[in-house]
């Protein structure tokens, strides 16, 4: 039977609630699931895709709720401050969130938690990581995303989907395919409210739900434009991202309430700059914020996306260890953050804008041994073309590659910047296989 239809904060709680008793007692349940950086769109993405399956289950769903989970510690939270700045738009708090703390920790999880009980539906990846994946690879029964496909899920995934696709956010394959069934539950609530209506105007049942369509419809919408920066990146914007904007805006535009103020350059430049905003926040902190992890070929690879250049990060890692060596605190920080994940290889993205207004990309490369080195080099000879390394010449001495014996260490510049971190992470395993 399908979860009667609520606002997305009521969603969330009775959600959360469920999800806690099926643990408890055992039951089945479903579990939509962004990846592990658990940025804007992979939140997101979890949420549309679980709120609206949930009204409308596929005859024969594994179980009718889809329970969203964001793939991080409530605690973490704080760290993405463009989630604060969405949520006052969905009406929603940290709180409603369903994370990582809502599941059995990780030593205890697969006791708790039995396999056979669990459905997982991937959204903005298409390998479940970590623990997790060591746990329920094999309970993947479906998937939503815009990253090279890695062959883990199977090609058979009955009645949910299996879509891997190019778009700029992943949130625009959710939106597009989970579209008609919106539709029917809006017009279905329309109608009903209709039928029941006084005179020629409709109840207050119809205005509630535009009014949580406009609610799901901003938090969808928010990280579309960061992804696509509002429509503008030709690199990243495709057919699917301005499809799904046109119909996001439309369900804004028919609340009342949400049409009088939107503006949608004003929306993306409020929750751009809340993303932007790492200042206060500690280097290890940055380091974590959106970060990735694999495993390939017994190598284990960490990649950080951080939305400040190097520089900016130095200094940091000079204010907080009170150095002046401000190249040394840094690769201290660096080294250290690697050595807490046991990586093999670390690799550190950043984009900034240059004096002259330019989007920019740095690329840092660091091998900890000697296979890592071998596929590290690997990598800097088959990528230099493609992804447009040029020899950084910075501050800090970070381009002397003479930390540590059987390292290698290597910053450049990345000019072909249309490349983010979707296609760096598979030139990088590509280089580890």
């Amino acid at each position: 039977m399908a979860v009667p239809r609520t606002s997305l904060r009521g969603f969330l709680v009775y959600a959360k609630n469920a999800l806690r008793d099926a643990i408890a007692s055992s039951q089945k349940v479903t579990l939509v699931i962004g990846n592990e950086s658990a940025d804007l769109d992979s939140m997101s993405c979890s949420i549309l895709y679980a709120y609206i399956r949930s009204f409308s289950p596929p005859k024969n769903a594994f179980t009718p709720l889809y329970v969203p989970i964001t793939n991080i510690p409530a605690a973490d939270i704080q760290l993405r401050p463009e989630y604060l700045a969405v949520f006052k738009h969905a009406n929603i708090g940290p709180e409603h969130l369903i994370t990582l703390d809502d599941l059995p920790s990780l030593s205890e999880i697969a006791a708790k938690l039995n396999s056979a009980n669990t459905k997982w539906i991937l959204v903005d990846h298409n390998a479940l990581q970590g623990q997790l994946g060591k746990v329920y690879s094999n309970r993947v029964g479906g998937v939503i995303d815009h990253h090279d496909d890695e062959g883990k899920v199977p090609s058979d995934t009955g009645d949910e989907p299996r879509i891997i696709v190019k778009s700029g956010s992943c949130t625009s394959l959710i939106v597009n395919y989970c579209r008609p069934t919106w539709d029917a539950l809006s017009a279905s609530a329309t109608s009903s409210s209709a039928a029941n209506a006084q005179g020629d105007s409709l109840s207050d049942d119809a205005s509630v739900v535009k009014q949580w369509d406009a609610a799901i419809a901003q938090l969808g919408l928010a990280s579309i434009l960061v992804d696509t920066a509002n429509l503008q990146d030709e690199n990243k914007t495709t057919e699917h991202d301005r499809e799904a904007v046109d119909y996001l805006e439309a369900k804004i535009m028919l609340c009342p309430q949400s049409s009088i103020s939107f503006d949608r350059t004003k929306f993306y430049k409020e929750i751009n700059t809340a993303k932007k905003d790492i200042g206060s926040l500690q280097l290890r902190d940055i380091l974590r914020k959106d970060y990735k992890q694999w495993d390939q070929n017994g190598l284990k690879l960490g990649i950080s996306s951080v939305v400040k250049h190097i520089d900016f990060l130095q200094r940091k890692a000079s204010d907080e260890a009170n150095a002046q060596e401000v190249g040394e605190a840094f690769l201290t920080a660096l080294e250290g953050f690697s050595k807490d994940r046991e990586l093999d290889m670390y690799s550190l993205m950043t984009t900034s804008t240059s004096a002259d207004g330019k989007f920019q990309r740095e690329l840092l490369l660091w091998a900890f041994n000697d296979n890592a080195v071998i596929a590290a080099k690997t990598f800097a000879a088959n990528s230099a073309d493609e992804l447009g390394l040029e020899d950084w010449n910075g501050s800090g001495g970070l381009a002397e590659a003479s930390r540590g014996e059987g390292q290698w260490r290597k910053v450049w510049w990345q000019r072909q910047v249309q490349h983010s971190r979707k296609r760096v992470a598979p030139l990088l395993r590509e280089s580890m296989a």
